[in-house]
């Protein structure tokens, strides 16, 4: 059963990829296009209790997620922000930053944060279709370029 912060950001809806310790997922409110959780799946909320498993696997999903954002959205920076203060499994947001607004299936995404700490309350929520459409694209994308 996933734990209680993978189902908040609305696991398995969300879900972009699984490893055996790690889920990536959608951000439901998006502050930037392409916004991400990446949740530990371990019982833990202290991130030096996670296994030496998880932390290997974290090598590869960090590698993973921003080869992902960079062919998707081609941001500028990548803020990895540890908020676990709401929500207190392992978890990471993963903020692509960009100057300017990025457009996708019919939205505007501007980055209103930059080039200072991302805006986390200016997102545009997704409705739960657009939600499942863009885990979807991106998902696929997880695939194709774990492939190469």
């Amino acid at each position: 059963m996933p734990n209680p912060t993978a189902l908040k950001f609305a696991w398995p809806r969300s879900r972009i990829a699984e490893t055996a310790c790690w889920t990536v997922q959608l951000r439901p409110k998006q502050p930037t296009l392409g916004s991400l959780v990446v949740i530990c799946k371990e019982p833990v909320t202290a991130f030096s209790a996670i296994s030496a498993r998880a932390f290997a696997e974290l090598a590869e999903v960090t590698q993973g997620v921003e080869r992902l954002l960079a062919g998707f959205n081609g941001y500028e920076r990548i803020n990895w922000l540890m908020l676990m203060m709401v929500d207190p499994d392992v978890h990471f947001h993963v903020i692509p930053r960009y100057a300017g607004t990025r457009e996708h299936a019919g939205l505007s995404f501007p980055d209103a944060g930059w080039p200072n700490p991302p805006a986390l309350a200016e997102a545009v929520s997704l409705s739960d279709a657009q939600l499942e459409a863009l885990s979807v694209e991106l998902s696929a994308r997880w695939s194709g370029a774990e492939a190469r």
